[in-house]
């Protein structure tokens, strides 16, 4: 199981991601995607699951929920924007990894028997970070997540 994690593309996908997510069982965007374009292209690498973000236009938050919960190769994400709105008691039930996004700064955090993952920004970087996304792999030791700068 091998799945590419980005969020914050604000209209703009960069080429580098195609060769980074090549291969991939699917892709998780945490949203602020900017328009459509970007999810059809990255259709064209795996099949994608999207949540809208707090900056995107009306009609990707028709289009795409809030917040998803997808399964792969027997690991379950959730995946929403803002880390507050995915996380506080009681939730996440039933999840090992919690995908988000909206800072643009990459983390990699173990807490509370859950992986935490923002891949940072694809496309603006912050925080001297620069455009970023992610990996999320079946490892010997249990689930491994890698951030990816280009």
């Amino acid at each position: 199981m091998r799945v590419g994690v980005i969020s914050d593309t604000h209209g703009s996908l960069p080429a580098a991601v195609h060769e980074v997510f090549a291969g991939v069982d699917r892709i998780l965007h945490a949203g602020d995607i900017g328009n459509e374009d970007v999810i059809t292209e990255l259709e064209t690498i795996a099949p994608v699951t999207a949540v809208s973000g707090n900056t995107d236009p009306a009609q990707i938050g028709f289009t795409h929920p809030e917040r998803a919960s997808v399964a792969v190769g027997g690991v379950r994400f959730l995946v929403g924007h803002i880390y507050a709105e995915l996380v506080r008691p009681g939730i996440p039930a039933d999840v090992d990894v919690v995908v988000f996004g909206h800072t643009h700064v990459p983390k990699v955090e173990h807490a509370h028997g859950l992986l935490l993952l923002n891949p940072g920004s694809a496309s603006r970087s912050r925080s001297g970070h620069g455009h970023t996304v992610a990996l999320v792999e079946d490892a010997a030791g249990g689930l491994e997540a890698r951030i990816i700068e280009f």
